[in-house]
C-alpha cells in the first residue's frame, strides 16, 4: 500500500512531467560529445534552479559538470541521483543518457516534496563524458560521494534488469618510436615500429590462454605507419583491459605492459605507455538498495517475470562511485523491441512518446526508492551495513 507522502512523491514527477519530457527530447535532439554537453548541463541546471535547487557550477574545473543541492537544514540522509548526458560520435543519444539525466532530476524534484519531513539532503550530480572520460572517476577521487548515504541512477534498456555487475577497466596506450629506411633499398637500416605493435598483439593474444574467463583484451592500431615503401619509424595501439574486479585489473594490465616491453625488446623500437582515458572500478551493486527498487517496480505494476537478472554490460564509471558509496545501477524497460544499445535504432526508439513515458515511470521508481530509504532507518542501517562489510572486504 503507497503511503499518502510516496504517493506525493510519485504525483509531484507526474504533475511535471511534460517539463521532464520536453528537456528529454531537446537535449535528444541536440547530442553533445563528452565534456563538450554545453547545451545539456545548462538546461538541466536551469531546471534544478528552477525546482529550488542551489547548483554549483563546473564543479572540480570540469565546464560541463554540475552539483545541485536541496538541504533541509535538519540532520538526515544525504541522497545522490546521477546524471549522464553525453552522447556518441555519429550516433548521438544511443544509450539514452537524454533519459538518464532527465530522471535523475525528476526523481530528486519529486523526492524534494517530502524531504522537510525527514531531514536531509539531496543532491543531483551532472556527470560528463560516461562514455569516455567519465567526470565521477575524478569526482570519486575527490571525495565528492563520500558523505553520500546513497547513490542511484537506471539506464534505459530493452528489458528490466536488476543492478548487476560491471568490469574494472584500464585504457593503456602503446607508442613505438624506431628509425625510418627506404622499405626496398635499404629495409636493414631502420627499425620497424609496426613491427613492435604486431609482436605485441601477438604475445596478448598468447596471453589470452592464461587469463581468466571475466577477462577482457581488445586494441586497434592507431597508426600503423605512412607509406608501404617507408619503414615505419613510429606506431601506436590503444588497448581496453578488463576484468570483474579491479585487483585482478590491475594484475592483468601489468602483465600487458609487459607484453609491450617485450616487444620493443624484441624489435629495438622505444616504448612509452599512458592511460588514455580513466579507469573505471567495478560496479559494487549494493543488494539491500536493489531490493528496495525492485519491490517499487513491483509496486508500480511491473510483473516478477519482467524482471531479469543483472548481467555484465562492460565498464561504467558508476564503479568508482559504488566503492565511496552504496550504489545501484539496474536497467528499467523503455523500448517494446530488443533494440541494442549504442546502435541507431535504440536511438530512434529512445526519442518516441513511449520511451518518454517510460522515463517517468523509472523517475517515480528512482524517487520512491529513496522515499523508502529515508523514511525507514532500518533500512538505510542494512545498506549501510553491506556496504561497509563489502568494501572490507
Amino acid at each position: 500500500m503507497t503511503s499518502s507522502n510516496k504517493q506525493l512523491v510519485i504525483d509531484t514527477i507526474e504533475s511535471h512531467a511534460k517539463i521532464f519530457k520536453q528537456i528529454s527530447r531537446t537535449i535528444g535532439a541536440n547530442p553533445e560529445l563528452g565534456h563538450q554537453e554545453f547545451k545539456s548541463a545548462a538546461i538541466l541546471i536551469e531546471e534544478l534552479e528552477r525546482q529550488g535547487f542551489s547548483v554549483e557550477k563546473g564543479t572540480l574545473g570540469i565546464p560541463t559538470a554540475f552539483i545541485g543541492t536541496y538541504a533541509t537544514g535538519k540532520p538526515g540522509p544525504t541522497v545522490a541521483f546521477l546524471c549522464e548526458y553525453d552522447a556518441l560520435p555519429e550516433i548521438g543519444h544511443a544509450c539514452g543518457h537524454h533519459l538518464i539525466c532527465t530522471m535523475g532530476i525528476a526523481a530528486a524534484v519529486g523526492l524534494k516534496a517530502v524531504m522537510d519531513q525527514f531531514g536531509g539532503t539531496i543532491r543531483v550530480y551532472g556527470t560528463p563524458a560516461e562514455e569516455t572520460k567519465g567526470a565521477k572517476v575524478p569526482m570519486s577521487e575527490a571525495g565528492l560521494f563520500d558523505d553520500c548515504d546513497f547513490a542511484l541512477m537506471a539506464h534505459p534498456y530493452y528489458t528490466f534488469e536488476k543492478s548487476g555487475d560491471s568490469l574494472a577497466l584500464d585504457a593503456i596506450r602503446f607508442e613505438y618510436f624506431g628509425k625510418p629506411a627506404h622499405a626496398a633499398a635499404s629495409p636493414y637500416e631502420g627499425v620497424n615500429a609496426l613491427d613492435a605493435v604486431l609482436q605485441l598483439f601477438n604475445s596478448i593474444n598468447a596471453l589470452r590462454q592464461q587469463t581468466r574467463s571475466d577477462a577482457r583484451i581488445h586494441g586497434i592500431i592507431d597508426n600503423g605507419g605512412k607509406a608501404p615503401n617507408v619503414i615505419p619509424d613510429y606506431a601506436s595501439a590503444q588497448f581496453y583491459v578488463r576484468s570483474a574486479t579491479r585487483a585482478y585489473t590491475n594484475e592483468l594490465a601489468e602483465k600487458v605492459r609487459r607484453c609491450a616491453e617485450g616487444a620493443a625488446l624484441q624489435t629495438g623500437c622505444r616504448l612509452e605507455m599512458s592511460n588514455y582515458e580513466f579507469s573505471y572500478d567495478e560496479l559494487l551493486t549494493n543488494e539491500a538498495l536493489s531490493e528496495c527498487f525492485t519491490a517499487n517496480l513491483l509496486e508500480l505494476g511491473v510483473k516478477p517475470e519482467e524482471i531479469e537478472t543483472g548481467k555484465d554490460h562492460g565498464s561504467l564509471d558508476l564503479g568508482n562511485v559504488s566503492v565511496r558509496c552504496p550504489a545501484i545501477h539496474p536497467y528499467v524497460k523503455i523500448v517494446e523491441e530488443r533494440f541494442l544499445l549504442h546502435t541507431v535504432e535504440f536511438r530512434d526508439a529512445a526519442m518516441t512518446e513511449r520511451a518518454l513515458e517510460r522515463m517517468i515511470f523509472a523517475a517515480k521508481t528512482l524517487a520512491a526508492t529513496a522515499y523508502d530509504v529515508v523514511s525507514d532507518p532500518a533500512v538505510l542501517a542494512r545498506i549501510r551495513e553491506e556496504f561497509e562489510l563489502r568494501t572490507r572486504k
